[in-house]
């Protein structure tokens, strides 16, 4: 399709303004919709992708799922549909830019800022991860930034039938420098591999770049997988520890080592952040730190681009002004310098106390941080953040892996600033490995694992080829090792699954085949002569209609064949019309004779047959039936008064 002109109209609804851009999957539009009166904006699939019906379902099936995620960080899908054959999506217009152009153009944020940005981003991501949406395709093209700061991302659930640069059979990779090491790999994703994406989107917004770049998208790939990536210091050395060893976990390469979830994301960063001095808080100190005069006639000069405080002496003072040093100039004395003294006097007592304080607590003591409980990436971050050396001792424990079960030393001790705090850090529980319960009866099984310390969830599901409480199946596998106390779950075979049998029975053997076959039923047909049935129709079943038997099970059809003998009806006193189609309809051929008839009564009835009534002959045997004629002449109507040849016959009237 090529692109729409302006003011043209799109599924009777939507007036095209103006076109906004192109993605790897569609074009974009800005569009007013004149049912509702607002601005949106359109999305119109590629040709390419128009015409792949696979891929135009999961879009269409994937937009259906989007339009539910109504969220104050989510762009909402208003409405899907068609127009000229190609699939189209209605969307929140937002006034803004993307975030990667707001990248592009200022380069590396302030971490402050990055971190709002990214936190903004997380809440959205955590809103569709409860609802069981992955988005697959975080990066800050997805992103857009409102004039007021406000981050929305748009394409979630369109992005998993979104298009790519890398995809694999019955799967859709995502953006090459922003996926995880899982897609770039054709693993399944889950809610980590959205925060691996969200991760490298906040690298680049401390940085001003992606930590993996290449000229083709395979090659970024190979390094998402197996490449380490730069430390964000070294690329910004104005990034603080915090929020670098923040960046790095979200992008570790084992989703387990990277934050569980949006919240654990969102809390690591709002820690950082507020021990990040804010701009202004920095301003405030440097005003500050410009207003105090030096005792010894130094003067103190506001900070230096480079973010260091210039002291200069008296010898050479001289005032800055935009990093450019002047002449030398008198110091003159404002008039109401003395009123500043109690404002010094007031700051240096303060400065008194705060020494004294840390004096009292020995030269360079610091307090340890209580980080029992914690994970272990956690607590080594803190530790590590506020000067300690991290030493680790691993032993198995009842607390989730991973976990901080102790620290020496304890949480509140005053040590020397620098000291080594060593963690003992949880294992989990001990391993074991897991009995061998395939084939068991589901007592033996329950017992032998619950012996070995495990927990036991029991699963009945029918098996064709296991016998009744039999156990065919279990999970962690025998060869392999498992916690203690981790459950261990047996399926249990209830023997072959039983179906309802349906009712044949009148219906022809074909129809009923397909009816049996179609419960997962087999058929064995039995055939037996029947000269009044049809042949192929079904006389019996066994098992009866509604009765229940296990699926692949036979069910005997006992079928009507031709008989090679019929038995004679009896067709006395029967018109001749019904005699015949009787007799023929046993398969015997008709021979008619007429015979005189007593009354009007058996006129044209069968007076005789040969054979005679429920005689067995062979089928094709000809019948003979005798039909009295009845004749008025020879039979007067007995109502009818006979006079002597000599009376003279009443005459009638004319």
């Amino acid at each position: 399709m090529s692109r729409i002109a302006t003011d043209a109209v799109i599924d009777g609804r939507y007036q095209v303004l103006g076109h906004l851009g192109t993605g790897g999957m569609a074009e974009v539009y800005c569009a007013h919709d004149l049912q509702l009166e607002r601005k949106v904006a359109l999305k119109l699939l590629h040709d390419r992708f128009a015409q792949d019906a696979e891929f135009v379902e999961r879009f269409r099936r994937e937009a259906s799922s989007a339009a539910g995620l109504q969220h104050q960080y989510v762009v909402s899908v208003y409405d899907r549909g068609e127009y000229d054959g190609t699939p189209y999506i209605a969307m929140e217009y937002v006034a803004g830019r993307t975030l990667k152009a707001l990248v592009n153009e200022n380069g590396a944020l302030d971490p402050a800022r990055a971190v709002d940005l990214t936190v903004q981003i997380l809440r959205a991501a955590r809103f569709a991860h409860r609802r069981g949406v992955i988005h697959r395709d975080f990066k800050p093209q997805n992103v857009i930034v409102d004039d007021e700061g406000r981050a929305k991302v748009t394409d979630f659930g369109i992005a998993r039938a979104g298009a790519s640069d890398m995809t694999q059979t019955g799967s859709i990779m995502g953006t090459a420098q922003y996926l995880s090491p899982e897609q770039a790999q054709g693993h399944a994703v889950n809610a980590r591999s959205d925060i691996y994406s969200i991760g490298i989107i906040f690298y680049e917004l401390l940085t001003g770049r992606v930590p993996f770049d290449a000229e083709s998208a395979v090659t970024v790939a190979l390094k998402q997988v197996s490449e380490t990536p730069i430390a964000p210091r070294r690329v910004n050395p104005a990034v603080p520890p915090e929020l670098e060893a923040i960046a790095l976990r979200a992008i570790a390469k084992d989703p387990a080592e990277r934050f569980a979830d949006a919240d654990e994301f969102i809390a690591a960063l709002e820690l950082a952040a507020s021990r990040i001095p804010t701009p202004s808080a920095m301003a405030a100190a440097d005003a500050a730190a410009a207003a105090l005069p030096a005792t010894d006639g130094t003067v103190v000069t506001p900070p230096a681009p480079n973010g260091a405080t210039r002291v200069l002496p008296p010898a050479a003072a001289a005032y800055v002004s935009d990093g450019a040093t002047l002449p030398p100039r008198p110091l003159a004395p404002p008039p109401d310098r003395f009123r500043r003294w109690p404002w010094v006097i007031g700051a240096l007592i303060a400065l008194a106390l705060i020494v004294a304080l840390v004096m009292s607590r020995g030269p360079g003591q610091v307090s340890v941080p209580n980080v029992v409980a914690s994970k272990i990436s956690i607590a080594t971050q803190r530790l590590r953040n506020e000067g300690f050396e991290v030493a680790i001792v691993r032993d198995n424990s009842e607390k989730p892996k991973n976990t901080v079960v102790g620290q020496d030393p304890v949480g509140g001790t005053s040590v020397d600033d620098g000291s080594k705090v060593t963690l003992n850090v949880s294992d989990g529980q001990p391993l074991e490995r897991v009995p061998d319960v395939i084939g068991k009866g589901r007592r033996e099984a329950r017992k032998a694992l619950t012996d070995a310390g495990f927990k036991v969830q029991e699963r009945r599901l029918p098996s064709d080829s296991v016998a009744l409480d039999r156990v065919f199946a279990q999970s962690p596998s025998e060869k392999s090792q498992a916690a203690i106390g981790e459950t261990v779950r047996i399926d249990v075979s209830t023997g072959p699954e039983r179906v309802e049998v349906p009712g044949v029975v009148g219906k022809s053997v074909d129809d009923a085949r397909t009816a049996i076959e179609g419960a997962g039923l087999r058929v064995t047909v039995v055939e037996r002569e029947d000269d009044e049935a049809d042949p192929g129709t079904v006389l019996e079943q066994s098992p009866g209609r509604g009765q229940r038997a296990s699926r692949g099970s036979a069910v005997t059809l006992t079928v009507a064949a031709e008989a090679k003998q019929v038995t004679v009806p009896d067709v006395v006193g029967r018109s001749e019309k019904f005699a015949t189609s009787l007799l023929e309809g046993r398969g015997l051929r008709v021979n008619v004779e007429q015979a005189p008839a007593e009354s009007l009564e058996e006129d044209e009835r069968v007076q005789s047959q040969t054979p005679g009534a429920d005689e067995k002959v062979d089928r094709g045997t000809e019948v003979t039936i005798t039909v009295g004629t009845f004749d008025p002449d020879l039979n007067p109507d007995p109502g009818t008064t006979t006079t002597p040849a000599t009376t003279t016959p009443t005459p009638v009237p004319e």
